[in-house]
């Protein structure tokens, strides 16, 4: 299976995957270190994601998704982190997906370079699975159901008091923005990943990031603490056959930022067509936005001045996340480019032009009061 099996790149192309595809007899040896799984029967489909690799796994006791990451990436205690805000979500009467338990009891294993956890699977319809991440709804419908999930989610969420998670890459972290001097907020960021840091020596990214902060930085005001997903979009959430929201999928981002922040990178995800860009200037889908913001605002209420203020730069620090995976843990220096030119300069560059404009403006507009 490895041999053909490929994964969404940065761009529109699916590509060779950077993680090989799990095999037969890896997940065999895998599921003997989970006695609740069950005698392996089939490996039904492989996650075309391309940050770890991923299967649908079939034994006599059901289904089940097996999922494989790098231990640079993930380790058995970075994964507890996700796995516990999962069971709080859980525990406030949302459907996220259940962790088997590993035969000394732990959510995760490590064996050899690798990290393994194995999740039930979870309830709903996967419509989204072999859709790139950053592609709209299908329906506005959905856009606003998701919404609505979204702040079912931070309302579940108060009262997790756990920290934020530390330096992994692949973390959608909140702590230069908010900062009231992000230049000074991003440099702290930077040295504290040796990988980013030397990626970044020889480039101009202190004038690029001023440059960006000037033209679009506002000051957004302080906003309470919360767990959040950080990575909410239509792959990440399951179905029903009425087109509501039934589980949701995949903490790999999640971490302490804020309501605004998480509400921020939803839009910025599902509202905009990035990967258009570069081949037409209108991307931008405000009727989506106001969708999921409708959805949203009939559970939690929404500061649309700050949300505006904050979704041209909200991707910066994941971002730099990115950049840091592929700098130090892929070691790939030409992706870690196209994160840098392509998604975090580029899509806070596309917030300045006129279609950009319109976008801020239009969604400001009409966002009803």
């Amino acid at each position: 299976m490895s041999g053909g099996h490929l994964v969404h790149g940065m761009g529109t192309a699916l590509e060779a995957p950077t993680w090989p595809a799990i095999t037969w007899a890896e997940a065999q040896t895998v599921l003997a270190r989970f006695p609740a799984a069950g005698r392996l029967i089939d490996l039904n489909w492989h996650s075309p994601r391309p940050f770890s690799a991923a299967a649908l796994v079939e034994t006599d006791r059901g289904i089940h998704f097996l999922k494989r990451h790098h231990q640079r990436l993930r380790t058995p205690d970075a994964l507890s982190e996700e796995q516990e805000f999962m069971a709080h979500l859980r525990a406030g009467g949302l459907s996220a997906p259940q962790v088997v338990a590993a035969d000394d009891g732990a959510g995760a294993i490590a064996l050899g370079a690798w990290t393994y956890e194995l999740h039930r699977a979870a309830p709903g319809i996967d419509l989204y699975r072999d859709r790139q991440s950053w592609t709209p709804f299908l329906t506005p419908g959905h856009a606003r159901e998701a919404g609505m999930a979204l702040a079912r989610l931070h309302r579940a969420a108060q009262g997790y008091a756990a920290l934020a998670r530390g330096d992994h890459a692949l973390i959608a972290s909140f702590t230069i923005l908010p900062a009231r001097d992000p230049l000074a907020a991003a440099e702290a960021y930077i040295a504290a990943r040796p990988a980013l840091a030397g990626w970044l020596a020889d480039k101009n990214w202190r004038q690029e990031l001023v440059r960006l902060f000037v033209a679009l930085g506002k000051e957004v005001p302080d906003q309470p603490p919360l767990w959040t997903h950080n990575d909410w979009h239509p792959s990440n959430l399951l179905w029903t056959a009425e087109g509501q929201v039934a589980s949701i999928i995949d903490f790999g981002l999640a971490t302490r930022t804020c309501a605004l922040h998480d509400l921020a990178t939803a839009i910025e995800r599902t509202g905009f067509r990035w990967l258009d860009l570069g081949q037409e200037a209108a991307i931008g889908d405000v009727g989506a936005a106001l969708a999921m913001l409708d959805g949203y605002r009939t559970v939690l209420p929404v500061d649309i001045n700050a949300l505006v203020d904050l979704l041209p730069l909200v991707h910066v620090e994941f971002a730099l996340s990115e950049i840091d995976y592929f700098a130090g843990i892929v070691g790939d220096p030409d992706q870690a480019t196209v994160a840098w030119q392509e998604y975090l300069i580029g899509h806070a560059e596309w917030f300045l032009c006129a279609a950009g404009q319109n976008f801020l403006r239009r969604f400001k507009q009409e966002a009803p009061a």
